[in-house]
């Protein structure tokens, strides 16, 4: 069932474009014969959740494509061989398709630089009409603090820590929060010598759902299962009993109070829904 977010904000309300989300992906198999590579949900008809099969990769990532009427935005392009371009193009005419009208020029960007989120970089940079901007200090500081997509804002946060070119994405239109590998249900991973930005990080995204309207944080990763404090070990293909993808404005709270209460050495920390890693320094070779 399609619903109307209202949220009330400095007394009044204000009205988000609705949206559907899953009840659950289907991560994986346990028969990956009859698995798609891709699965594709439609938030609404503007906003699209692409989940990569756990039977191409295990991170099984998800990538975020998103209209507005000038230009689309890809977050990401996907892990290990993944023939991510084909999907997000056909997406593309799809979507033109149903709008009665002719396709817009692309914007690909990454919610961080890790490989699982980069891997198809090469099938979209050069191409007519995409705007590939790398995973790069450069390029994040060069983007400003928004992208217009036409009729549709996306407030740009840089929040390095998990790493140093992590950024949140916040949609004005639906009200949903991006945060890439900086909150997801599983396991959050903070090199020791990183979690002061990330703390630093946390404290920005608590202060911004503190003042915006948010309706979901979407991250990029489900290895939390539905029981409490249980995840998927790492490798894990087939998760049938996952965690929602969805987490709310109180996550994002509770990640901030967990980062401001950690011991002076940072230490993993297991909540119900996620778990700080704070992966200690690597020995000199």
């Amino acid at each position: 069932m399609r619903f109307l977010i209202l949220v009330l904000l400095a007394g009044s309300a204000f009205a988000l474009e609705p949206g559907k989300l899953p009840q659950a992906f289907r991560a994986s198999g346990p028969n990956c014969v009859d698995v798609p590579d891709w699965q594709v949900h439609a938030y609404n008809e503007d906003f699209y959740i692409l989940r990569e099969s756990g039977c191409t990769n295990y991170e099984k990532p998800f990538l975020y494509l998103i209209f507005g009427n000038d230009f689309a935005l890809l977050e990401d392009t996907g892990a290990g061989n993944a023939q991510t371009a084909p999907q997000v193009f056909g997406l593309i005419e799809k979507w033109a398709k149903l709008k009665k009208r002719a396709t817009v020029p692309l914007i690909v960007i990454h919610s961080h630089g890790h490989g699982d989120h980069t891997s198809g970089d090469k099938q979209f940079q050069g191409l007519p009409n995409v705007k590939f901007i790398p995973a790069t200090p450069t390029a994040i500081a060069e983007l400003g603090p928004e992208i217009e997509l036409g009729g549709r804002v996306l407030d740009v946060l840089p929040i390095p820590g998990h790493n140093n070119v992590s950024i949140a994405l916040y949609d004005r239109k639906t009200g949903i929060l991006l945060t890439g590998d900086s909150l997801y249900p599983g396991r959050l991973y903070v090199p020791i010598a990183d979690f002061p930005a990330f703390a630093a990080s946390a404290a920005k995204l608590a202060a911004f759902v503190k003042t915006h309207q948010i309706a979901h944080v979407l991250g990029t990763h489900i290895e939390q299962s539905d029981t409490p404090y249980v995840d998927y070990p790492t490798g894990t293909v087939h998760q049938p009993s996952e965690h929602s993808l969805a987490l709310t404005r109180a996550h994002v709270l509770e990640l901030d109070e967990a980062c401001r209460t950690m011991p002076a050495t940072p230490q993993i920390t297991a909540l119900p829904d996620f778990t700080i890693v704070v992966r200690p320094a690597r020995p000199p070779r």
